[in-house]
């Protein structure tokens, strides 16, 4: 996926500008830093959110023709969003601390329906089977963070964890509606890079769902009929979303 090579095209710009004059110094930056019991920072990303979907296979009627249609729906971009937050930090021991980071995400993804027979879709705003979805979860995470030994001024790690969310922008005109709460699990990676006043700590992680995200439509007025096969089209929806998080330490 075209993702996997932007992201991987950052990291290697990070690497270049990053590393290189961090491994050329031959001082150790705050070689204490790490012996603190507790510390704060911050943390600014970009993310790239997706969802996983399960088509309900039951027939809907077309808007257009009048009719009995099965709906196929995927995600069909990808679109940046961001996402900011704030980190405290505890040491449990030499190589493992325990971490509480919570922040908001602004998150953008767009749904493409079809039909099986490839009749043509619209709906009583002329979107053609198209819908854009956007979320802004508040994630209060809990997470472990394995850090190797350090070298020099850089310490690469590993981090796992999860916690709850809980989605603050829910606009109840859209055709889909997406669930309040949810609850994820989130793996990653990344390093921490020593400078003279503060730690950068790039790291890359992978986030899943475990709810099902998908509101039921419930009589919602506020939806035009000729648009409810848009959630009767699905039967799961859940959340995933690789970020690109930069941490000030």
């Amino acid at each position: 996926m075209k993702i996997y090579r932007y992201i991987a095209l950052l990291v290697c710009i990070l690497y270049s500008v990053l590393c290189t004059p961090i491994f050329a110094q031959e001082a150790m930056n705050r070689p204490y830093v790490d012996d603190k019991l507790f510390h704060m920072g911050f943390q600014l990303g970009i993310n790239f959110a997706s969802f996983g979907v399960t088509d309900s296979e039951i027939p809907q009627t077309n808007p257009i023709t009048g009719e009995t249609e099965t709906y196929h729906a995927r995600v069909s971009s990808l679109l940046p969003g961001f996402h900011v937050g704030f980190i405290t930090d505890l040491r449990l021991c030499k190589y493992l601390n325990l971490r509480f980071t919570p922040g908001i995400q602004f998150t953008s993804r767009t749904l493409t329906y079809k039909t099986e027979s490839g009749n043509p879709i619209s709906d009583s705003k002329g979107r053609n089977g198209t819908l854009d979805i956007l979320a802004m979860p508040v994630s209060i995470p809990l997470y472990l963070k394995w850090s190797a030994a350090r070298e020099g001024n850089y310490r690469p790690y590993v981090i796992a964890g999860g916690g709850v969310s809980v989605n603050v922008s829910r606009d109840r005109e859209k055709p889909v509606l997406l669930n309040l709460m949810d609850y994820f699990a989130e793996i990653g990676f990344g390093c921490d890079f020593y400078f003279s006043w503060f730690k950068f700590c790039p790291e890359i992680t992978y986030r899943i769902g475990f709810g099902n995200q998908l509101c039921p439509l419930d009589g919602r007025m506020e939806v035009a009929p000729q648009d409810a096969f848009y959630t009767n089209a699905l039967s799961r929806l859940t959340n995933h979303c690789i970020c690109l998080t930069f941490n000030f330490e």
